[in-house]
């Protein structure tokens, strides 16, 4: 990216300003960046061990297969999912609440013993499929966020700071140039009239 300037002190004004204030963003930048980082990688260790839990539960859940065979699944909906909003390194990430079930009434007399046991299973189950859904799009938008952040601190520190100083040494080197030009034809139109003068 070709920064554009003139060779005047105005331009060199609002390049030095244009610095300045990516210099001061840098370091805040490089640490939201960390800080997403190590968001990123707590949100990945919570997938997998969410992953872990669910792979569990299910196992338990196979073992009594031919048990589940006859089990009402109609007796156990998800209503609500509540979420609310937390801001991690200024990124908006959903946040799970609550979950909210609805039971059916059945007989107890009717049903097997097992049933109210398996409900609590059932509703144990959603719980940790619903939250590791959470944690996978926590981490998409951590991910975004981090992705988008690394972009902006290599341009900030490999592109724009290098370019703005390299502009700016430009400008001061064509300023000195131009002075030093102007002294000396001051100088030899000084010499010139003393010469005139004798």
């Amino acid at each position: 990216m070709a920064i554009t300037f003139q060779y005047n002190k105005t331009s060199l004004q609002g390049l030095e300003k244009n610095l300045k204030v990516r210099v001061r963003a840098l370091p805040t930048l490089k640490n939201k960046e960390s800080a997403l980082r190590i968001e990123v990688k707590k949100t990945k260790d919570d997938i997998v061990r969410l992953e872990r839990e669910l792979d569990q539960r299910i196992v338990a859940y196979d073992q009594m297969l031919a048990l589940w065979g006859e089990f009402d699944t109609s007796l156990l909906q998800v209503a609500d999912v509540k979420m609310s909003i937390k801001k991690i390194a200024g990124v908006s990430i959903p946040v799970l609440d609550e979950v909210i079930y609805i039971t059916k009434p059945f007989s107890i007399f009717n049903t097997p013993k097992w049933f109210a046991d398996g409900l609590s299973h059932l509703k144990e189950l959603a719980q940790v499929g619903i939250e590791q859904e959470f944690y996978v799009k926590k981490l998409e938008l951590l991910e975004y966020a981090r992705k988008k952040t690394t972009q902006k601190v290599n341009l900030f520190e490999k592109v724009q700071i290098p370019g703005y100083e390299d502009a700016i040494r430009k400008i001061k080197r064509f300023i000195e140039d131009e002075e030093n030009l102007s002294k000396s034809s001051q100088k030899i139109v000084k010499a010139k009239r003393q010469t005139e003068l004798l």
